[in-house]
């Protein structure tokens, strides 16, 4: 008798997983089956909002519920991955997830954030840290911008303390023994409008996020912090070629909760995946000087590794973590 009530536990257990993945199966046959969120851990109006609301714009046809933006600000990042990391892993909540998952925890800033706590789907683009200053602005070149830091103390804004653009600065300033005050923002947008605004001296954004200012004649970019001059604007220099050797950028991409099921990342990739190859997608990434730098789930999981102990060393290097 005892046998027999082993054997029909043990039925029991091996039905109860086969059932368990066919409803897997089906959930992700279906998905999306309700409405889903993108989460945007900046402001609305930054170079990771537009790249996330171009790349929903073209996937939406996949998301017959409604497929919307959610921006949730703070921490440079830190509030709006934390959220994004936490939700329900069901395939309802994806998050759009930036360079600053690897390094906002090694500043003592991430709030608990870790990159484990995702399953990567993709990365979507990659950018540059660009030198940028108020059009009128008495410095020319990133060597006189440089050449005055020295003497007094230059403001320039950032996306966050801890997050990539505060880093780029920081960069710069070690390699050419200034100091420049930090300042803060939630996102990269409103630093732009406060450098507009002529509340800071510079920013250290993409080139792709202050691109339409340049435009219209607002700002100028003095320097790129790329390991070589950006297609888009061949006649700015790197400040590796002026004689300062730092290349500091961001990456974005797609992460759902760690739990999230297999099969339905895997659709989300693909669906995903199709929407980054849309003509519409491509053509906005191109007029709006963002480089399109895909890679795959396999991949970006890789990188995301490996940059987190990249950025560990250079946080540590740069003397920024808090206690």
């Amino acid at each position: 008798m005892k046998k027999l009530l082993v054997l029909v536990m043990l039925l029991s257990l091996v039905l109860g997983s086969v059932f368990a993945q066919g409803g897997t199966e089906v959930s992700a046959d279906s998905y999306p089956s309700g409405p889903v969120s993108v989460i945007v851990p900046y402001s609305a109006g930054g170079g990771t909002d537009l790249v996330a609301r171009a790349l929903v714009d073209a996937a939406k046809a996949n998301f017959p519920k409604n497929i919307a933006v959610e921006n949730r600000t703070g921490g440079g990042g830190a509030v709006g991955m934390s959220y994004g990391a936490n939700a329900k892993a069901d395939g309802s909540v994806i998050t759009m997830i930036t360079v600053e998952l690897v390094t906002l925890p090694h500043t003592g800033t991430g709030a608990g954030l870790y990159y484990d706590q995702f399953k990567p789907i993709m990365m979507v683009n990659s950018a540059y840290s660009a030198i940028t200053v108020q059009k009128d602005s008495p410095y020319n070149t990133l060597n006189e911008f440089l050449a005055a830091a020295k003497t007094k103390t230059m403001r320039v804004g950032n996306s966050g303390v801890g997050a990539i653009w505060h880093l780029a600065a920081a960069g710069l300033a070690k390699t050419a023994q200034v100091t420049f005050n930090h300042i803060p923002f939630d996102g990269a947008a409103p630093a732009i409008t406060s450098l507009l605004g002529g509340h800071i001296d510079a920013v250290t954004v993409s080139y792709a996020e202050v691109a339409s200012q340049v435009d219209a004649g607002n700002l100028k970019v003095l320097a790129v912090l790329a390991p070589e001059r950006i297609a888009a604007t061949p006649n700015i220099p790197t400040a590796k070629e002026l004689g300062y050797d730092v290349a500091i950028g961001t990456w974005r991409g797609l992460g759902v909760p760690k739990a999230t099921p297999q099969p339905i990342a895997d659709k989300i990739e693909k669906i995903f995946t199709e929407a980054s190859k849309s003509d519409a997608f491509v053509k906005f990434m191109n007029s709006s000087n963002n480089i399109i730098d895909a890679m795959d789930s396999t991949s970006y999981g890789a990188k995301l590794a490996k940059d987190n102990d990249m950025f560990k060393a250079l946080i540590e290097e740069l003397g920024l973590k808090q206690q």
